[in-house]
């Protein structure tokens, strides 16, 4: 009798989270409509990108702790994925900063740019 009680639970649970994968995918497929929606207002860019970082990152949140799973996962897990995503994000940064100077410009490409800012092309 308990095999089938349990069972039954556990299909009861499974359902749920079934349910609740598909709350998210929905609220996910909002998310992404009301972002494609603000690129179109006339706001000023700072705000623009502002609402659009916010928004990306509530989504990114959900990806990661319901599909990936870090809401159940052990804590540790979950340090060691933030702290990859610090490295990667700090990464990225010093390229873009490291490539944004003008002294990262190929040479090729400010010779040709020089040959046409002197008439010589």
């Amino acid at each position: 009798m308990s095999d089938s009680h349990a069972s039954a639970s556990g299909h009861v649970a499974e359902e749920n989270k079934f349910q609740i994968y598909v709350r998210i995918a929905m609220l996910l497929a909002v998310i992404t409509g009301i972002e494609i929606a603000v690129i179109g207002l006339p706001f000023t860019k700072w705000l623009l990108v502002g609402t659009l970082v916010i928004l990306s990152a509530v989504k990114f949140l959900y990806v990661i702790f319901y599909f990936m799973h870090l809401r159940w996962d052990k804590a540790f897990c979950t340090i060691l994925f933030f702290i990859g995503l610090v490295i990667a994000g700090a990464t990225m940064w010093a390229l873009l900063k490291l490539f944004g100077v003008p002294e990262s410009i190929p040479l090729t490409v400010s010779l040709n740019a020089l040959a046409g800012a002197t008439g010589l092309a």
